[in-house]
């Protein structure tokens, strides 16, 4: 049993079977007695490092592109630019960007911010639990605030991934109604430069738009008011184990509230950045994607790894390091499934239902999928 700092009385029972953890039904918020305010230097500012905001800021460009990607292909340079767009990421930054992303989804729950925010005044108290977060990430989850905080990164999150899931099965389905189209059978042109611009285009790191990283930067609570509404944070309480997306998502806003988070402090914001197995999934849906392309010959075929590969895979590798299905479905709230107009648009160039339909009734029975992996 770990016990927390007197001036929050909390227990959190480590499971060692599933290294999770579980909090008492008072839970830290209850048990925390009233502080008076030290004599001495005002408490730090709620800040979190300015790599971790642009990574952030990657994740959430790359994920907006790739939503936007039109299964309507009527050329074969049409397919090059798409698949130029779907296979542009870095898995590790990918990966340290959708951290970075949680934690600022997680700034946005009122009560993890006023139970960490308590520390912020106490140099020593706040940098001793800076510490322990830093070496176990789980100790932030058990914290008052957390089951929201981490509904709101996992209702949120899935949101927005699950475009790039809806998009991913309309390209994928386009691979096949695309085909009645001459062009479509047409060889792949320059096969070998192609694949070598995806995996140039993997291994580069993706760009930050300033404007971008200055409205993330809003995102953060200033002397306690509430953020400004910039990420859309929305969704149901859910309880843990969480995976590692949330867990650490929820330690960095953590540190950032306590002011220990900022850029004085980007080294141990790293250090929870980098999820040990961090990008292994992602790297697995690029070395597929490399495979799929390598024996791809006509254009359809370049149609399918992009949708297969390069959008569902790594949709699916996102989803897998954010949430369990039970959690996303606890998390997903009413507001959730509300298609703003910007998603809207993404519906129309995506999937409708009569495709999603289509994709469903064709994963019985793939002949361009079975064509491609007998070819590996």
């Amino acid at each position: 049993m770990i016990i927390l700092p007197r001036s929050l009385k909390a227990v959190l029972a480590v499971s060692v079977a599933a290294l999770s953890f579980a909090v008492t039904a008072a839970n830290a918020a209850d048990s925390v007695a009233p502080i008076a305010a030290p004599a001495g230097p005002p408490a730090p500012p709620i800040a979190l490092a300015t790599p971790a905001i642009e990574a952030a800021s990657a994740f959430r460009a790359f994920e907006q592109r790739a939503a936007l990607i039109s299964p309507a292909f009527t050329t074969g340079a049409g397919v090059e630019e798409s698949l130029a767009v779907g296979s542009a990421y870095e898995p590790k930054q990918l990966s340290r960007g959708a951290i970075a992303y949680a934690a600022l989804i997680a700034l946005q729950d009122p009560t993890f911010v006023s139970t960490f925010r308590v520390y912020a005044a106490f140099p020593a108290q706040r940098k001793a639990l800076a510490d322990r977060i830093v070496q176990n990430p789980l100790y932030a989850a058990a914290f008052a605030g957390a089951p929201s905080a981490a509904g709101l990164i996992v209702a949120t999150m899935a949101s927005q991934n699950s475009k790039i899931t809806t998009v991913g099965a309309a390209v994928k389905q386009s691979a096949y109604s695309v085909q009645h189209s001459a062009w479509s059978k047409l060889k792949v042109i320059d096969p070998v430069g192609r694949l070598n611009k995806a995996k140039a285009q993997s291994a580069a790191l993706m760009s930050v738009a300033p404007d971008d990283v200055a409205e993330l930067q809003k995102a953060q609570p200033v002397d306690g008011a509430p953020a400004a509404p910039a990420l859309g944070a929305h969704g149901a309480p859910v309880a843990g184990p969480y995976a590692p997306v949330v867990t650490r998502g929820l330690a960095v806003a953590a540190l950032a509230i306590m002011g220990e988070g900022g850029d004085d402090n980007d080294p141990q914001v790293e250090a929870l950045l980098t999820e040990p197995e961090g990008g292994q999934c992602l790297n697995m849906a690029k070395l597929d994607l490399y495979q799929c392309l390598a024996v791809a010959g006509p254009w359809y075929e370049d149609i399918f790894c992009l949708g297969e590969h390069a959008l569902g895979e790594t949709s699916q590798c996102i989803s897998k390091e954010t949430a369990t299905p039970a959690q996303t479905q606890a998390a997903v709230t009413p507001v959730s499934m509300a298609e703003p107009a910007a998603t809207a648009q993404v519906g129309a160039q995506g999937a409708t239902p009569a495709q999603t339909q289509s994709v469903a009734a064709q994963s019985a029975a793939d002949p361009i999928g079975q064509a491609v992996a007998s070819a590996h």
